[in-house]
């Protein structure tokens, strides 16, 4: 039987784990935008689970934190599971 989906849950840790990269990389919220090219306060709305994202969006954070999106995505599932 399947498990429930908890969409909310999984934007607040996947949003979790980018803020975490982020700040591994030493960067601001303005910085990390810029290089994403996205807004700021769409930045913060991520990073605090507000919003859905799409791939390609997912894509471009995964490729400005220098990791592969698969790796974000297990990250967040790992934490799903505690």
């Amino acid at each position: 039987m399947k498990k429930h989906v908890n969409i909310k849950k999984i934007r607040q840790e996947f949003g979790m784990v980018v803020r975490r990269e982020r700040h591994k990389l030493n960067l601001s919220q303005e910085d990390f935008a810029d290089i994403v090219n996205i807004h700021r306060t769409y930045v913060s709305s991520i990073e605090l689970g507000k919003v859905d994202i799409g791939i390609g969006v997912a894509f471009k954070i995964a490729n400005a934190l220098n990791l592969p999106l698969s790796k974000i995505v297990k990250e967040t599932e790992s934490h799903l599971s505690d």
